[in-house]
Formats: C-alpha cells, sequence, structure tokens
C-alpha cells in the first residue's frame, strides 16, 4: 500500500517562465551568438551538475565575490561548449548581465497545486526529491509549496544526485516508509524511474511534453492528475 508520495521539482512541481533555454538563447542573440533554446537544454542540466558538484565542495554563496563570479563563468562556458558554440570567452560576463537583466522566473504548474491538496486530504505523506544546489525548503516556501509538503530531500543536504540511491534513501528515511510503500514522480526517465527503482520505490514518469514515446517499462502521465490512478 502506499503511504508517500514524492515528487521531483524542476519540470514536475514547477518550472522557468520563460523557460532558462529561451533566456539564455535570448542573451547569447543579443550578443550576436545564434544559437536556439532547444540546443541549450541538455547542456543547462550538465552544468547545473557541475554547480552542484561545486557547491557541495565549497557553498558557492560562502565564497569571494571574485570566486563566486568565476564559477558562474565556467558554469555558462560549459553550457555552451556542451551546445557545440563557438564563442569569446571575453563576451559570457555580457551574456551573464543580460540574463540577469531579463530574470529566471519560477513559477507552479497549474495541476501542482490541486493534487498536492488532494493528496493532503488522503492523508498521503508528501515530499519533494530533487537535485538542486541551494536551500529546497526556501525555494518551496517562496513557490507557496510549504502548507503541502512534509519534507524536502535536495542534493545540497545530502551531497549526492539522483538516480544515486543517497538522495532516495534519504527520502524513505524522513517520510518514515519501506521503499514498497513509496511512489516518486519525476519528469526525467534517468535520473527519477531510473533512480526511485534501484532503491525499490514505484517509480511513475511525468512526460508532459510527450518526450519518452518509446518507454514502456514504467507508467508514463501527462499531467500530474493522473498520478491518483496509481496510489
Amino acid at each position: 500500500m502506499i503511504k508517500a508520495v514524492c515528487f521531483d521539482l524542476h519540470n514536475t512541481l514547477a518550472h522557468y517562465n520563460p523557460p532558462r533555454e529561451a533566456v539564455y538563447a535570448q542573451a547569447c542573440q543579443e550578443c550576436g551568438i545564434q544559437v536556439t533554446p532547444e540546443a541549450l537544454y541538455r547542456p543547462l542540466l550538465e552544468a547545473d551538475a557541475f554547480w552542484r558538484e561545486e557547491n557541495s565542495r565549497s557553498p558557492i554563496s560562502k565564497r569571494s565575490e571574485a570566486e563566486q563570479k568565476a564559477v558562474y563563468i565556467e558554469y555558462a562556458s560549459r553550457m555552451f561548449r556542451d551546445a557545440g558554440l563557438e564563442f569569446d570567452p571575453k563576451l559570457v560576463p555580457q551574456i551573464l548581465a543580460i540574463v540577469q537583466r531579463i530574470g529566471l522566473k519560477f513559477k507552479l504548474f497549474d495541476d501542482a497545486l490541486p493534487v498536492l491538496q488532494k493528496l493532503k486530504e488522503r492523508r498521503f505523506t508528501r515530499g519533494v526529491i530533487s537535485n538542486v544546489g541551494e536551500d529546497i525548503a526556501v525555494i518551496c516556501k517562496r513557490l507557496g509549496l510549504e502548507p503541502y509538503i512534509d519534507f524536502y530531500v535536495s542534493s545540497f543536504e545530502v551531497g549526492c544526485d539522483k538516480p544515486l540511491p543517497g538522495i532516495f534513501l534519504a527520502a524513505l528515511e524522513k517520510a518514515r516508509v519501506k521503499p514498497e510503500e513509496a511512489i516518486y514522480i519525476g519528469d526525467q526517465y534517468d535520473m527519477d524511474v531510473v533512480g526511485a527503482r534501484g532503491v525499490g520505490m514505484n517509480a511513475v514518469l511525468l512526460d508532459r511534453y510527450d518526450s519518452y514515446k518509446d518507454v514502456n517499462n514504467c507508467p508514463r502521465i501527462r499531467t500530474l492528475e493522473e498520478v491518483v490512478h496509481y496510489l
């Protein structure tokens, strides 16, 4: 019997509006670098992994201003290199300044709060498991998730990313349930489904944009409302 329902955060409960890749693509274009948002999507995720690794080694927010700037520049440079872009490294600070001017705004999907409210009414334990390089509780409070979530687990807190077992095991400990009593919903097959199943949790792939048409070895849903069919 399912007792705990856990969610990924980015692209599951919340998303950037406009998408981060669109903001970075616009900033690049303003600096004369032609790139599509789609070309930056995966490189952004790889750059995020670099950020989390750096932050776990030494909290970036506690470093000197010069050191913080160097990390930001390396973050963006890695993204552009992974996207196969030819760029002048001297343009990177200018691109980052444009991104800051535009702003990266994080907002909930329309189906997030209604589903969380239903789960709360049905007395399921509710958690968030996410690869983020900062305090996830602060992010969730800013989004208005605090009244609906019982616990948070992040790579920032436990020191390892999904799909490694440690982050999922930490969530099971906080939820006080056995693996088979928990279900995890996320938008990335390799990170979320594989990771959760690796510790014995049930897993559902949230495929809002029909990107995983060939995946047929796990439940695949298009909206969070469909989660209730697997509880």
